[in-house]
């Protein structure tokens, strides 16, 4: 696949949203939507903030992470019924969570935190709901506290990016840390992700690249100049971060999943993140992309 030209690259910043993710955060904020109603509505009101991706998980009733297919189809439903415009991203980083039994017998791993599954089925509710982008996650970490391994081994990422390429998806690439980025410029160079590609640079996760300005300018150095590029950081860099990536030269995230605060101590809906993120980029004086400018730019194919 060839390159945008000239008459159909847009030049400016698009936001992307990830409106709930699978973190425990429900207990946290009132805010953070649940049920694929919950998410389906927060991921149009970003939209109409000027969020031009937004990026979906989705929950049980309990606020737990999720791989229903009937859910995703249900918001992806709901979305591309209403009467706003967004480009979906679907996760699929769902089932490579590994948690072990204890420090001192790791086996048999615990049954609470661990959802292990293959390649396939990692990939089926992209296969049957047809996202115009969904996530890679392009390595394996330590992740947060405890015994959590976030758990993508070599062999299953190229099964995934070969699935999530022939379906003619577009994937975007998490790269939690300099090694994720090496991992995943050797896919695109042996073919099993295409151009344009797109990565989203992971910041402030723990245990991946911390968010200090050293790390993020060694991550940002790193991605080939020829990629489209997005960043975030969680909690209270969030929003600092919108205009740091902007000012490196990629584009931004922002949203519930990976903070809940507006200001300290005022809780955030999505929307509310879009709009602040909106407002400091048109600051700087960036165009805001909107979908279709950003399926222009990144030759998205919009199903449903």
């Amino acid at each position: 696949m060839t390159s945008p030209t000239e008459s159909t690259k847009h030049d400016g910043v698009f936001i992307t949203c990830a409106v709930t993710g699978g973190g425990y955060t429900t207990h946290k904020s009132e805010k953070v939507p649940v049920t694929p109603e919950q998410i389906a509505g927060s991921c149009i009101e970003a939209a109409k903030a000027g969020a031009a991706i937004v990026h979906v998980h989705v929950r049980e009733e309990n606020g737990l992470p999720s791989r229903d297919i009937g859910m995703f189809a249900e918001v992806a439903d709901r979305v591309r019924s209403s009467d706003t415009d967004v480009v979906l991203n679907l996760t699929a980083g769902m089932g490579g969570d590994l948690t072990l039994g204890d420090v001192e017998k790791p086996l048999p791993v615990a049954d609470e935190g661990t959802d292990m599954a293959g390649a396939t089925e990692r990939v089926d509710h992209v296969r049957q709901i047809m996202p115009e982008i969904c996530t890679l996650d392009c390595g394996s970490m330590n992740f947060g506290e405890g015994d959590y391994i976030m758990t993508n081994t070599p062999s299953t990422l190229e099964a995934m990016a070969k699935q999530m390429t022939d379906l003619g998806v577009r994937i975007e690439i998490e790269a939690f840390d300099t090694g994720h980025l090496a991992h995943a410029k050797n896919l695109v160079q042996r073919g099993f992700i295409e151009d344009p590609v797109m990565v989203q640079l992971c910041m402030g996760v723990p245990w991946g690249a911390p968010d200090d300005l050293n790390t993020f300018m060694a991550m940002v150095n790193n991605v080939p100049d020829d990629w489209t590029f997005s960043a975030f950081s969680i909690g209270r860099n969030q929003l600092k971060y919108v205009s740091l990536a902007a000012i490196a030269g990629g584009n931004v995230r922002v949203g519930l999943e990976d903070n809940l605060y507006l200001d300290r101590g005022v809780l955030a809906s999505n929307g509310d993140l879009v709009e602040r993120a909106v407002t400091i980029l048109e600051a700087q004086n960036y165009n805001v992309l909107t979908p279709q400018q950003v399926r222009d730019n990144l030759q998205l194919t919009k199903h449903g």
